[in-house]
């Protein structure tokens, strides 16, 4: 079997059992080894051809990227070995391989108390600002979802995400009673139509945004340690992991919305 051959197969089951982002994602890191071997026989295909060819496209990439790519090459041989029946070892599997393309380990992050997150969005004057803040405290959205939303995608305490990450074609965000009214007065006072956005700035505005505000009460943060501090602070209240997990955040595995969950420190567990 040639690699273009292979490729073919295992694009066909892609395509009837997995969602996009994961079909392009392979896309993007198989389409690139056919250019290189598609002609070759896939089972002469070495250890070391996987590394010069994944060292080509990963070389200046993060540390994860370069994992994840080693574990879709890997993924790719052990399905087309395992559906083809065909008599080869997979070449991704040599201990050079592995320790070359080690994930690192995952940093438990330490979670936002509560006070701090309060202070932040109390010492917030601008109505646009601490928006921003409570509708990722409180109510766990990315900040390009935020950024995206439209004044038609609001209604009473629910949002509307057009196009999530999920891949799904829309999904629904739930605000807590005031942030909800804030919300609305903020529409009606700056005159917003259904076509505007309340929040048009660009990621990168809002990442500076957060990142100051957060200094001024003498924090590190980011927009996304916002929404996981809305998904730990709701755990920690009795909310059930599953209502955390699709309601909050809106994950579609439970062990995704673990990692998010922050570490307990010895005052928490005493409580």
């Amino acid at each position: 079997m040639t690699t273009q051959e292979a490729i073919k197969v295992f694009n066909n089951y892609l395509q009837s059992n997995h969602k996009q982002r994961t079909i392009d994602s392979y896309d993007y890191l198989l389409s690139r080894f056919e250019r290189v071997y598609a002609e070759r026989d896939l089972d002469s295909i070495g250890p070391d051809d996987i590394y010069t060819f994944l060292e080509s496209q990963t070389h200046d990439l993060a540390k994860t990227t370069r994992g994840l790519q080693y574990a879709q090459m890997k993924a790719f041989y052990n399905f087309i070995i395992d559906r083809c029946s065909l008599n080869m070892k997979n070449p991704c599997n040599t201990s050079l391989l592995r320790k070359s393309y080690r994930t690192p380990k995952q940093v438990m992050r330490k979670m936002l108390e509560r006070e701090t997150v309060d202070e932040m969005i109390y010492n917030t004057k601008r109505v646009r600002d601490r928006l921003i803040l409570e509708l990722q405290a409180r109510c766990g959205l990315r900040i390009g979802e935020l950024l995206k939303i439209k004044v038609s995608d609001i209604s009473d305490r629910t949002i509307t995400l057009r196009t999530p990450k999920s891949g799904k074609e829309s999904e629904l965000a739930y605000m807590p009673e005031n942030v909800s009214k804030k919300l609305a007065e903020y529409v009606r006072d700056k005159a917003l139509q259904s076509d505007d956005r309340p929040f048009p700035i660009c990621y990168s505005t809002a990442r500076t945004l957060v990142r100051r505000l957060g200094e001024k009460v003498n924090v590190r943060i980011s927009p996304h340690d916002l929404r996981r501090y809305s998904a730990t602070y709701a755990s920690r209240n009795g909310v059930p992991l599953e209502v955390v997990s699709k309601v909050i955040l809106r994950h579609q595995d439970l062990k995704t919305t673990q990692v998010y969950l922050g570490k307990i420190n010895d005052t928490e567990a005493i409580r």
